[in-house]
């Protein structure tokens, strides 16, 4: 078997752009990747078709060695740009191996370990504003199943925090946990914006609402600081998803600077470098947690990572998302009382409807992070796709 062509796709998401590859081969089997980089999709797509060259003429089940080639070819290595272009290659030579078979994806990386996996709600709470709104919206997302919820509540602060941005995002983890209950986790996004003490002092402050954790409390560019955090503070340290290879990863297990450890499968290397990110992490008895906030390809690749992980803790899950997720791709997904199933379709057990791109072309998508504004994350007409 051998590769015959490789193409990309950006299609236009709201918040960002999804970028999509697909593989063909002369088997008339063809695999699917994604390699989304949000705000940096031209370059990414572009990383991709520099693989190209490489990929022609491949097999693409000799997934190992073409991995490793390509990295080492790169010679500037780990970086996100070039990491998330091998992403979607090797997620897509997965598919293709394992569609050959006629089994799942997780066949081939071990066998299935979970049958389902909980979830946790990201995106449950556009255009809230106020305590009472993001109460509301927590009411919302519990009805439908979710059983534990993420947000940042932390407005546009950045490395500091005033006593009044502090007091107003308490006040909104303070309503979402009263309307909730305990039973529910919550978990409080920290999109790496503080520096040490004002991190310190948040978690401290975050303490009597018993969050399951707190995620990327200091910028990702220094694992000192990071451990120094996680040393200081009272709750769970979450972080990893701006880490791109299991050597950063090995720096952020010997220093222990997190407690949940969180790898983006469209970022980290794909399905087989995830599962060794993951096999590190159980080594020091860490629950390993993927940032899953991208498309249904990354979704569908994350969900055969869940299958055969020992220590797979978490689903990071979209609650609702954009109308016309449902017409890209022949994604199905079945949750039931907090969990998504794992689905047993051949490879990854997704395909792409490409014909239905071409309606929703790239817009460019500034960081929203730091503005204030990251309650809009979805449109008005935002609704659940499973």
């Amino acid at each position: 078997m051998k590769i015959t062509n490789l193409q990309t796709y950006i299609v236009h998401c709201y918040r960002t752009n999804w970028v999509f590859i697909k593989l063909d081969t002369d088997a008339g089997i063809s695999g699917v990747g994604e390699a989304t980089l949000e705000m940096k999709e031209k370059a990414v797509e572009a990383a991709v078709l520099e693989l190209k060259d490489y990929l022609l003429g491949k097999d693409p089940r000799d997934i190992e060695q073409h991995f490793h080639v390509m990295y080492r070819d790169s010679y500037w290595r780990i970086g996100p740009v070039l990491m998330s272009a091998l992403s979607a290659v090797e997620m897509a030579m997965w598919d293709i191996s394992a569609r050959e078979l006629g089994v799942p994806a997780y066949r081939l990386l071990g066998g299935k370990y979970n049958d389902r996996v909980k979830a946790y709600a990201n995106a449950w709470f556009p255009g809230a504003k106020t305590p009472e709104a993001f109460a509301e919206k927590a009411r919302q997302a519990v009805a439908r199943g979710f059983l534990a919820l993420k947000w940042d509540p932390f407005g546009s602060a950045y490395m500091n925090i005033s006593g009044q941005e502090l007091d107003d995002a308490l006040a909104v983890v303070g309503a979402v946990r009263d309307a909730v209950g305990t039973g529910i986790d919550l978990l409080i996004e920290g999109h790496g914006r503080f520096n040490v003490p004002t991190a310190c002092t948040i978690a401290r402050q975050l303490e009597p609402f018993r969050p399951l954790f707190f995620e990327e409390p200091v910028p990702p560019d220094n694992l000192d600081a990071l451990a120094d955090v996680r040393a200081r503070s009272p709750i769970s340290i979450a972080a990893g998803e701006r880490l791109y290879h299991r050597c950063q990863f090995r720096d952020l297990f010997e220093k222990r600077a997190a407690d949940v450890i969180q790898p983006d499968i469209s970022h980290a290397g794909g399905l087989g470098e995830c599962k060794k990110i993951a096999a590190m992490a159980e080594t020091y008895h860490l629950a390993f947690a993927p940032h899953n906030p991208s498309g249904p390809i990354a979704n569908a690749a994350t969900l055969q990572l869940a299958a055969c992980t020992p220590n797979f803790y978490l689903l990071e899950t979209m609650a609702t998302d954009i109308p016309w997720r449902k017409d890209l791709t022949t994604e199905s997904l079945v949750f039931k009382e907090g969990y998504f199933e794992i689905p047993d379709r051949p490879g990854l057990g997704i395909e792409l409807n490409e014909q239905v791109f071409v309606d929703y072309p790239y817009q460019p998508r500034p960081l929203r992070h730091y503005r204030g504004d990251l309650t809009d994350i979805r449109p008005p007409e935002a609704e659940p796709y499973f």
